[in-house]
């Protein structure tokens, strides 16, 4: 709500000019787009890859862990503390596995990135020639946070803004 207000301070500054608005809902392009279903097929299947291969290392461990759980009263000191770091390295396998896939940085990151980005370019290009075309001054996005998606160039301030912090 403080964004929507601060958004309507800031078109009210603007003056008294007749503003032309727009606005989408990027949900409903995404959900009806056919390229982002593809993408997102695509994304799921290697989700499902990825977490079927977490989960046979993940259950492998569990076999490991119940086994050793079993005998260790009866192994020796050194074939216990072989088991253990065995363990030990099962769980840090898991753990890279899962960061590298699904991490912050991880492929699945990567590849959702390299996958979006020519629909995102598709999506505002059309965007774009739709606020032409309409001859609007602004275009918001109505999903989640209030977003500009496009601005005519004569209300870009920039230029103006870092000249006042030069000086």
């Amino acid at each position: 709500m403080k964004k929507f207000l601060l958004l309507l301070v800031f078109i009210s500054s603007l003056g008294f000019a007749q503003i032309k608005i727009g606005y989408i809902d990027s949900d409903t392009i995404m959900d009806q787009l056919p390229d982002v279903q593809d993408v997102r097929q695509r994304l799921d299947a290697l989700i499902q890859e990825w977490q079927a291969e977490l989960s046979k290392l993940e259950r492998e461990w569990k076999s490991k862990y119940d086994d050793y759980e079993k005998r260790k009263l009866i192994m020796s000191d050194q074939t216990r503390i072989e088991t253990e770091q065995q363990l030990v390295q099962l769980e840090n396998r898991i753990t890279e596995f899962r960061d590298k896939k699904f991490g912050a940085n991880g492929e699945l990151f990567q590849k959702q990135d390299e996958l979006m980005k020519p629909v995102q370019n598709k999506i505002f290009n059309a965007i774009k020639e739709v606020a032409q075309e309409e001859d609007l001054d602004f275009v918001f996005d109505r999903s989640g946070d209030i977003m500009i998606l496009y601005a005519k160039d004569k209300y870009d301030i920039s230029a103006k803004v870092l000249s006042k912090l030069k000086l």
